[in-house]
Order: structure tokens, then C-alpha cells, then sequence
């Protein structure tokens, strides 16, 4: 349920113009989730030669693959169950810690066993981290810059995938050991860890909901003085109480669970104000009531989404090999095709606080879902090097719309579990998703798993026309209310 100091909130941080606070925010997630992706994808630039090393088969690759993304299963849905749980704050440093500790492993690794282990501990660290970035930066940016903003972070965070890409061209066909240095490149995220920490505050969004307003009054006003803006007295606190006229308001952060204190009241304001603190947010609240039919859009679209996206950049370098391309010349096609990938985030920014986000996921699905049809057919290098770009750029411009809108829909009490178990649940689709491709290419050949990626790439965008309902520009509290659901609803039947 959404209460008057909610909306007043929202409100506050809304209207903020963007300042140094969000610049930091930016700054620091971004460059954390940029070393989380040269973690993510450097196994799919040096498995060419892990093949050769160790061995391995197309099917050893396939379950190395699917165990990571097992892990990833796993942190995002710890991820988002401990965000709502205990904070958005601690639940990022810890992944981050564990992200870091299983990167440093990944380097050690002496045999297939051990890179399956420390891969699935990889994973699961930079995909709670990663659930817990999008929410965060969803819930202190203004309605009106959030989308931007969120593709900032995506545009520098897909930097990993070409540094990924170009260490695997530059190093793996030089040396036996140039695979540990690419997966070594990861560790420097230790880096932004700490920005995080000093940067980073809790959510006001969040402790206003656990009924902790006087800690969440305190964070607003720091960014408040941090964006030059001074909050009127008169206004409505976010415990829905009015502040009068040269009243303080108290800064402390010992409030305890369910009542205000009174600082800051006038005289007029003498009835004490319950505020009630939700349950906590549990996987079957996504499965009953209201909440269903949003987790079943956002989860359609991250599977379908993700599924593409991956399959397409893990694969690519592998299916090329196997195609008839020396190793040096797969790794050179797939540096470049994986340098697109941060202009493409790029292309969002005009459009993203624009668009319908929905409209915008069926548009470029369908101008995906050709690139790849067409990828699928070339043989010429030239031909699939342009193809390529096309298609990392669609992938790319897509990600930011896709992460925005799965955060924006779901109310603050369960925000980092909705959006964060529907990207899990991609993750695990993806855990079976390399035998499928595997299995693909060997019965039907190259084109048919090209075919495939393009028909999945279409599906969430149509979903999320046809059932999901309108975020752009609105506040999450407006965003998220049972009657903006249904007014969605009339007007999807009434055309």
C-alpha cells in the first residue's frame, strides 16, 4: 500500500535536479557492474582455447556455461530477497565480496572441476550484485532522468564486454596462460567496491517502507543539500505529517519500528502517526494477488530477453570456430562485434525518458529478430562483421529499457525480489539453454540457431504491449498503485 509519506518521498526525490549524489551513484555502480560483465563474458573468449587445453568438448563447455549460470539463478534471487530483507546497501557489499574473492579463484583454477566451482561463485556474486544496482539506481533517480540514467550505467558497464573480448584477442592466442590474465581483469572491480561503500547510501524508499522514517528523512536531506535544493518547512515529512513553519526535523537514526517520534511537528499535529511495517517480502507474495500478473510479464520478458542476448554473445565465438574460422580470426570477429555493444546503450539515451518503454522492447525485438535471421545466413566476414554490430547495438539499446522497467513495476516492499527473481529465472532457462544450442547447431546446423535466437528476441516486447502496464515518466509510487493497473487495463480493452 502506498501512504502519504510514501508519495511525499517521491515526491522530494523526484523533483531533485541531478547533482553531484547521482553522479556518484552513477559512477560507482557503472564502473562496478563494468568489471562484473569482463567477468561474465571472458569465459566465452577464452573457451576456444580452454578447448584445446584441457580438452573439453562442446558439451564440457555447455555445462561449464549452464553451471555459471546456475549461480547467477542463485544470486539473483538471494540478491533480491536480501535487498528487501535487510537493505539495499549490505546486500551489495557482500555479493560484491563474493564476487571478488571467486574472480581471484577463477585465475588459480588448475582443471574443469575448479573453474565450474569458482565460475558458479562468480556469478552468483555479480548477479546480486547486479539486481540490487538496478533497483537502487531505480529508486533514488528522479522520475524524469531515470531511464537515462540507467542506460549511463548499462552503456558503462557494457565497456566490459569489448575490454573482455580485445584482452582475449590480445592475450589467449599468445600465451598458455593469457586466459588467467583475462579472467584476472575482474579483480580491479575491488576498486568501485569501494566507491560503492563510501558513495552509496541506503535507500530512503526502502527504510521509509520498513517504517525507519527518520533515517530515511536524514538520507533525503543529505541529498537534498548535495543537489543545492533546501526542502520547505511546510512541507509533508515522509512520515505524512505536516512540518510547520521553523520546525527542525530531527536527523537521528535510532527510530525505532512503527511510530514517529515527533520531531519536527507543530503544536497542530498532537495525534501520534502509526506507521505500519509490511511483511516481509517472500517468494509467494510473487505468486498470488496483484503482484502475479506483473512477475509473470517481467519474468516473461527477462527469459526471453536474456536468452537471446547471452546465447548470442557466449556462443558466437564458439559456433564461428566451429564454422570453418582459425581461432585468431573468431577472437578478432568477436572483439569487434563485442566493441558495438556500449554504443548501442549510447543510442538509448535520446529516447529512453521518451518512449513507451513497452513499445520500444516490440520495436527493437523486431529489428533484432531480422539482424539475426540475416547473421544466421552470411558467410563473409565483412557481411558478419556489420551484421554483428547491428546486432550487439539492438542488444545493447534494449538492456537499460528492459532493466528500468522491471524494477519500476514492482512496489518498493518487494521491488528487489520481483525484478530480481524474474531475472534469475532466465538465468536458469539459460542453464539448460547451451545444451539447447548445442544440440541445435549439431542436429539443424548454424543458420537454425540463429533462427531461434530471433524468434525469442520477439516475445517480450509483444508481452509487454499486450499485458504490461505504462512507467515512463511516472513516479514508482504512482507507478506501481493497483489504480494505475487498471486503468492500464481499461484502455488496453477499450483499443
Amino acid at each position: 500500500m502506498t501512504t502519504t509519506g510514501d508519495l511525499a518521498l517521491g515526491a522530494r526525490l523526484d523533483r531533485l535536479p541531478l547533482g553531484p549524489f547521482h553522479r556518484r551513484l552513477v559512477l560507482a555502480l557503472a564502473g562496478m557492474i563494468l568489471f562484473e560483465w569482463v567477468e561474465t563474458y571472458s569465459f566465452a573468449f577464452v573457451a576456444p582455447v580452454l578447448r584445446s587445453q584441457w580438452g573439453l568438448s562442446l558439451s564440457g563447455i555447455a555445462v561449464i556455461v549452464g553451471i555459471s549460470q546456475l549461480g547467477a539463478f542463485t544470486g539473483g534471487i538471494a540478491g533480491g530477497y536480501l535487498a528487501d530483507r535487510i537493505g539495499r546497501r549490505r546486500t551489495m557489499l557482500a555479493f560484491v565480496t563474493v564476487y571478488c574473492s571467486a574472480t581471484a579463484l577463477c585465475i588459480a583454477v588448475q582443471n574443469p572441476l575448479q573453474l565450474m566451482v569458482a565460475r558458479f561463485a562468480a556469478h552468483l556474486g555479480a548477479q546480486g550484485m547486479a539486481v540490487v544496482a538496478i533497483v537502487v539506481l531505480t529508486e533514488f533517480v528522479p522520475a524524469a532522468a531515470r531511464g537515462r540514467l540507467q542506460t549511463y550505467k548499462v552503456a558503462v558497464g557494457s565497456l566490459g564486454i569489448p575490454i573482455a573480448a580485445w584482452a582475449g584477442y590480445f592475450l589467449v592466442p599468445h600465451w598458455t596462460w593469457g586466459w588467467r590474465l583475462v579472467f584476472g581483469l575482474g579483480l580491479f572491480g575491488v576498486v568501485f567496491a569501494w566507491l560503492i561503500r563510501r558513495w552509496v547510501p541506503e535507500s530512503p524508499r526502502w527504510l521509509a517502507s520498513r517504517g525507519r522514517t527518520e533515517q530515511a528523512e536524514a538520507v533525503v536531506r543529505e541529498i537534498e543539500r548535495q543537489c543545492g535544493v533546501t526542502s520547505p518547512e511546510s512541507e509533508v515529512r515522509i512520515d505524512g505529517t505536516g512540518v510547520g513553519q521553523g520546525a527542525g526535523v530531527g536527523h537521528g537514526t535510532g527510530v525505532g519500528h512503527g511510530t514517529d517520534t515527533g520531531h519536527g511537528t507543530n503544536a497542530g499535529h498532537s495525534a501520534e502517526v502509526t506507521v505500519r511495517t509490511p511483511p516481509r517480502a517472500r517468494i509467494r507474495h510473487l505468486l498470488a494477488g496483484a503482484d502475479r500478473r506483473t512477475f509473470l510479464i517481467v519474468s516473461t520478458m527477462w527469459v526471453t530477453g536474456l536468452l537471446t542476448y547471452s546465447a548470442y554473445n557466449t556462443w558466437t565465438p564458439t559456433l564461428l570456430s566451429e564454422n570453418g574460422l582459425v581461432l585468431e580470426d573468431t577472437l578478432f570477429l568477436s572483439a569487434v562485434l563485442a566493441t558495438a555493444a556500449p554504443v548501442g546503450a549510447l543510442f538509448a539515451v535520446p529516447v529512453i525518458d521518451r518512449w513507451d518503454r513497452r513499445t520500444a522492447q516490440l520495436v527493437l525485438g523486431l529489428l533484432t529478430a531480422v539482424t539475426l535471421v540475416l547473421f544466421g545466413l552470411v558467410r563473409s566476414q565483412a557481411a558478419i562483421i556489420v551484421l554483428g554490430c547491428v546486432a550487439s547495438l539492438l542488444f545493447q539499446m534494449a538492456v537499460p529499457f528492459l532493466q528500468v522497467y522491471s524494477a519500476e513495476v514492482f512496489p518498493t516492499r518487494i521491488r528487489a525480489l520481483g525484478s530480481g527473481t524474474a531475472n534469475a529465472l532466465s538465468r536458469i532457462f539459460n542453464f539448460a539453454a547451451p545444451t539447447l544450442v548445442a544440440a541445435l547447431f549439431a542436429g539443424l546446423g548454424y543458420t537454425a540457431v540463429f533462427v531461434f535466437l530471433a524468434a525469442l528476441s520477439l516475445v517480450g516486447g509483444c508481452v509487454a504491449v499486450a499485458f504490461g502496464p505504462r512507467t515512463t515518466g511516472m513516479s514508482l509510487e504512482d507507478a506501481t498503485t493497483p489504480a494505475h493497473q487498471s486503468v492500464t487495463e481499461k484502455e488496453k480493452s477499450s483499443s
